[in-house]
């Protein structure tokens, strides 16, 4: 995402390594240590009665589920709460969540490290992960909205068994074991008595369902990797760096679960001309020597393909700017709001001269009292310059 679409009013996400209290550097069990205290303390089986708890748990529970998987905290450090995006299935806001109320099998588990808990989640529906494309348009396609078609490699459910990773005129069974919950509850016998933990079940892996004739194309996984082609509408006057989500266009979910968001990046390709910031344009025209002496009317080419022009008054220095109203970029909120076009004019100073040439701008020179080689004479003084040196009886 160091950053799905900006949104704003929202609060910011703080720091993983912040909300447990630990360094960048921190190892495996300093991490696991920090949150088993956090929790302990936030849990909302021992918080009944504090509304703010269950939502630090929930804090806490995010930042220990990336920073204790090692490819999470990977993608993590790079990006940073971006890396959902990134990161794909697994990180807070993708394929899923956790379940902050999982039993007495979380809290046991979060002072007597059973094996409950953080480490198993209930079967079930789960939401496939999030995408995310890299779109580059120019500047030309950014003024006038287009669209583009597009190809992304993405998880979907298999077409054969519908997803339900049983062989066509088969279904999947209810688990012996775990009676279709997904999960397993554990006695354990300690000095303070016997406790209950609750952990995946073994024999379906927590999906509540095992598949005795697996479908051949998915083998089993109800799930395929498969080639999509897709057509993004890019909005007029989108800008570099801003993201578009597609909702339900990302990876299938497991289990019957809801698919994904693609968010789509742009990313607007420099122009050899135009030189871009917001909805303003600002681009160098050139003019020769004798336009900017004499003045002249000037074309200029605009972003939307039209000939504009601009006044050049006679004595025109380089550097000056003209604005051409309306011939910037759309604003991507209100298409039909335009920025303007700065025009900034360069003189430009001939390089190869013929005699005829240089003689006339040595008449010139000679008319305007020039001398080449000389520094140009000081300008008179004015009419304010000469009252004072009357009243003062000196120069300056």
């Amino acid at each position: 995402m160091p950053g799905s679409s900006t949104t704003t009013g929202m609060p910011t996400k703080r720091d993983y390594y912040e909300v447990l209290g630990i360094e960048r550097g921190a190892g495996g069990a300093e991490i696991k240590t920090a949150y088993r205290k956090l929790a302990r303390q936030y849990h909302p089986d021992v918080n009944p009665d504090n509304p703010d708890a269950e939502e630090k748990f929930k804090e806490v529970q995010e930042a220990y589920d990336v920073l204790s998987d090692d490819r999470k905290r990977e993608v993590y450090d790079r990006y940073g709460h971006e890396a959902a995006q990134r990161g794909g299935n697994g990180f807070p806001g993708g394929a899923g969540g956790f379940d902050p109320f999982g039993g007495f099998g979380d809290i046991f588990d979060v002072f007597f490290g059973g094996q409950g808990g953080a480490g198993g989640r209930r079967g079930g529906p789960q939401r496939g992960a999030d995408l995310r494309y890299d779109l580059e348009v120019t500047l030309e396609e950014a003024y006038a909205g287009v669209e583009k078609p597009i190809r992304i490699p993405r998880v979907e459910n298999c077409d054969t068994c519908s997803g339900s990773g049983a062989a066509p005129g088969t279904k999947p069974e209810t688990c012996p074991v775990c009676n279709g919950q997904g999960q397993v509850r554990r006695t354990q016998n300690t000095i303070l008595g016997s406790i209950q933990s609750v952990a995946p079940c073994e024999r379906c892996s927590g999906r509540g369902q095992i598949v005795k004739t697996p479908c051949q194309t998915c083998e089993g996984r109800g799930r395929v990797r498969k080639q999509r082609d897709l057509t993004v509408e890019v909005p007029a006057g989108v800008d570099d760096g801003m993201r578009m989500p597609l909702s339900g266009q990302g990876e299938a979910g497991a289990l019957g679960g809801p698919p994904g968001d693609l968010y789509v990046f742009f990313h607007v390709k420099e122009h050899p001309i135009f030189e871009r910031d917001g909805v303003d344009l600002y681009a160098e025209v050139p003019i020769t020597f004798t336009q900017a002496a004499l003045g002249d009317d000037v074309p200029v080419a605009t972003i939307g393909g039209e000939k504009g022009r601009v006044t050049v008054p006679e004595g025109t220095q380089t550097g000056t700017r003209f604005r051409l109203r309306g011939q910037g970029m759309p604003d991507v909120r209100s298409p039909e709001r335009k920025g303007d076009l700065h025009v900034v004019v360069k003189v430009q100073t001939p390089t190869r001269m013929t005699d005829s040439e240089r003689d006339l701008l040595r008449q010139l020179a000679t008319l305007r009292g020039e001398k080449a080689g000389e520094a140009p004479s000081a300008p008179q003084k004015g009419i304010f310059d000469r009252i004072k040196e009357a009243f003062t009886g000196h120069d300056g």
